[in-house]
């Protein structure tokens, strides 16, 4: 951008750094300062007018004007005037003056007057944290079709953009915008948002640019890989071949299998050594015995807060906690994170950088069992490579359904025949201890009904020092499992079969979903109950007609609002101010084309 320092101030104080930006910044009104021959009540008109009278009273200024343009006398009232602005009328004078019309009974009036000069212009009217004059001058200087063309804006978007700061025939209609210039206005706003991502990305020489084969190995597995595993790994593969370290995030459904391809890497990057980091202890032991069994020509050690101060250096494949942070670690080629949200940017850079050589970096790669929509991935593309896992290795079978407190004895005879079965239960509650706002029995409330009642009975939640040795404990010997939202991720449960979550309403739609994919692991019969006071509510009753975690996110997104993808704060409140996520994918695949992303 060209502009010279203070320009830059101003441009810093509206928090924008392009002209495809100053356009984003849509103008609150228009001044229309064209000359009408038609009066209009209730809005801002110009008249032509030579003022008759002016009469002056303690707290106003009344001036009698003959308006030309319309043939009619008007009674301007000026509340409180300042001393300039009475100087503006002068008895016999014709000018242009405008304000707001009112006509009642044939007597019309214009409010607080003003003299203009710009006759004959449509004038926007912005509302920021600059001056008005200031920011018009802004816009008039940087807003032009070249300047737009030249960020690579597509011409037509460009054209539109520039009829909503500068309306030629007629004002824009700010309150109901034509479907053209909104569109506009969104792919503008996402196109510099991508902009933005694609510079944030950084390219660093990776430490080896080699790649093992993996299909003999797979066809030694007893199951088949799903056609989407395959292409995770083929994705990986590539990255692993080249010289420019991988930054990709694997993006799987509950169940889908993530724990296949994380081996996989591991295969193909042999003879040289990789690091797994887990966010628990349990699923660091989790993903250390599946690699055990399925990877028994490897070299494996487990790295936790418990386990010995030895040397690393034999090991091919290093998998521990946050503990590995504090270790000494040998020089690896493949660095993988699970649950990559667990953890802080700052703990994931610190693992990479434990392992870099000079300017040399790990390949890197990041899984995540949370489903982003569609949208959000193509959009995430701009910073890191993506690869979506939609479907999952066998078909679960899990009958999801709100329940009500009418439906409790119902609830009470589910549990107890599914404990006789030998399968167990999972009860979240929304919280710890009891609350005076809110109208849902805490853990602390409802134990003692459920240890009264069933044997077996395990209480844990987030606070809890012990957790992970109670859910262990559980997955030997529980029947019900009395938790917070803490089970979300992770431990596998196979003898789970029902999670019922109270207060369900609370929670949004991902977090049910990762709720629910803890049942049904290995193919068993499951169920889902939504406990809730609410007497209806559409967004669970559409949650239970679909296990898609994808499909999920996209209706979380829909119910929620898309959140700020590039500081990775993705709550409710969107980020954006004119694209929806949720119903603009059209918009985002091509300003992806565009942005030569795809």
């Amino acid at each position: 951008m060209d502009i010279t320092k203070e320009q830059e101030e101003k441009f810093k104080k509206l928090g924008i750094g392009s002209y495809s930006e100053l356009t984003l910044i849509v103008p609150s009104a228009y001044e229309d300062l064209r000359l009408h021959n038609k009066l209009q009540t209730h809005v801002m008109q110009l008249i032509d007018a030579t003022v008759e009278s002016v009469y002056k009273s303690p707290n106003s200024l009344q001036i009698t004007f003959y308006a030309h343009n319309f043939g009619h006398t008007i009674t301007g009232v000026l509340f409180r005037p300042k001393p300039y602005m009475i100087h503006q009328f002068n008895v016999g004078e014709r000018d242009y003056y405008y304000g707001m019309i009112e006509c009642k009974s044939g007597f019309c009036s214009m409010s607080m007057p003003k003299k203009v000069t710009n006759v004959g212009k449509i004038t926007p009217r912005y509302k920021t944290q600059l001056r008005t004059d200031v920011m018009l001058r802004l816009v008039q200087m940087f807003i032009t079709k070249e300047n737009l063309l030249s960020e690579g804006l597509k011409e037509e978007v460009a054209e539109e953009l520039l009829k909503i700061h500068f309306p030629a025939q007629e004002p824009v209609n700010l309150k109901k915008l034509e479907s053209k210039t909104l569109n506009a206005l969104k792919y503008v706003e996402l196109f510099t948002y991508m902009k933005q991502l694609s510079h944030k990305r950084r390219y660093f020489k990776s430490i080896t640019s080699t790649c093992q084969d993996y299909k003999k190995w797979a066809e030694r597995l007893p199951f088949k890989l799903t056609y989407e595993q395959i292409n995770a790994i083929e994705d990986i593969k590539k990255d692993l071949l080249s010289n420019i370290s991988a930054k990709r995030m694997i993006v799987g459904d509950v169940g889908s299998g993530k724990t296949m391809v994380i081996l996989a890497s591991c295969v193909m990057m042999l003879p040289q050594r990789s690091i797994l980091m887990a966010p628990t202890t349990i699923l660091a032991n989790q993903l250390y015995n599946e690699a055990v069994k399925y990877l028994p020509d490897v070299k494996i050690a487990l790295v936790t807060n418990k386990s010995k101060k030895i040397s690393l250096d034999a090991y091919d494949f290093i998998i521990g906690t946050h503990a590995l942070l504090y270790r000494e670690l040998p020089q690896a080629s493949l660095v993988m994170v699970d649950e990559q949200h667990r953890f802080g940017t700052a703990q994931r850079n610190m693992l990479e950088k434990l392992v870099n050589i000079g300017d040399k970096k790990p390949h890197f790669l990041q899984f995540s069992a949370t489903p982003i929509p569609r949208t959000q991935a193509m959009i995430e593309t701009a910073h890191i490579d993506v690869s979506l896992i939609t479907s999952t290795p066998f078909k679960k079978d899990i009958t999801s359904k709100v329940i009500h407190k009418k439906d409790f004895k119902e609830l009470l005879e589910h549990i107890k025949s599914e404990i006789d079965y030998g399968n167990q239960i999972l009860l979240v509650y929304p919280l710890v201890e009891q609350s005076e706002v809110l109208e849902y029995q805490s853990i602390d409330e409802a134990r003692g009904y459920w240890e009264n009642r069933f044997e077996n009975v395990y209480v844990t939640h987030g606070k809890d020092r012990d957790k992970e040795e109670v859910l262990l404990e559980f997955s030997k010997k529980g029947d019900i499992l009395i938790a917070t939202t803490v089970v979300e991720v992770g431990i596998s449960l196979p003898r789970l079969s029902t999670v019922v979550v109270v207060g369900a309403e609370r929670l949004g739609l991902s977090t049910l979903h990762q709720l629910r994919g803890r049942v049904s692991r290995t193919g068993l019969k499951g169920y889902c109950f939504l406990y809730t006071n609410k007497s209806e509510s559409e967004r669970l009753e559409r949650f239970t007609k679909t296990i898609s975690g994808f499909d999920i996110a996209n209706l979380d997104l829909k119910y929620r609002k898309s959140g700020d993808l590039l500081k990775g704060h993705n709550q409710s409140g969107s980020q954006f101010k004119w694209i929806d996520l949720a119903e603009d994918e059209d918009i985002v695949k091509s300003v992806k084309k565009d942005c030569f992303l795809s």
